[in-house]
């Protein structure tokens, strides 16, 4: 076997540690565009998740008001800390509608009144069927969407006090 040959073992090693160290010191992209933005919300009409708050539609999206639709659940601990930044973006105005995954009416009442109530109709997602054709991972998730139904924005994780600037511009941006 030639000298030369002994080493490459060596070599090998050598590129697959460079390789394995150069891709951990620049992680990929772990923003996840939506596969909607720019479509339009896709077609559904939710009961009431609580009986004295209306259920929500596709239709009700389409109001000529852009909107911020809201998913969570009650049993969403990154939901409750969510819940008072969203009490502060219809405190500036924001419409803010809510889909409640897989919850109990019950629960969805106990949430609301512990936590806030910042929506003007909550529908009721009990089998996750419309948070999966909107392409949501989880919850909280958020989209705003436009005057037309159309989806312009989705904030996947709870929204933070410091993303507030970030949500009111992408609801400037959806008039």
């Amino acid at each position: 076997m030639s000298r030369g040959l002994r080493f490459l073992p060596l070599v090998l090693l050598a590129l697959l540690v460079a390789g394995l160290v150069w891709r951990l010191a620049t992680p990929l992209d772990t923003n996840v565009a939506s596969k909607l933005d720019g479509q339009a919300v896709p077609t559904f009409d939710l009961a009431a998740a609580i009986p004295d708050k209306p259920g929500l539609a596709s239709s009700d999206l389409a109001d000529g008001e852009p909107r911020l639709v809201n998913l969570f659940a009650s049993w969403c601990v990154p939901c409750a800390t969510e819940a008072k930044v969203l009490e502060a973006l219809k405190a500036r105005g924001v419409a803010i509608d809510g889909i409640a995954i897989r919850d109990r009416p019950e629960d969805v009442a106990r949430f609301l009144a512990r936590y806030g109530d910042p929506y003007d109709r909550i529908g009721s997602d009990a089998r996750s069927q419309i948070q999966i054709a909107l392409g949501s991972s989880g919850v909280p998730e958020s989209f705003i969407v436009d005057g037309r139904g159309i989806i312009r924005y989705q904030h996947i994780g709870p929204i933070a006090a410091d993303e507030m600037p970030l949500i009111l511009a992408r609801l400037e941006q959806a008039k």
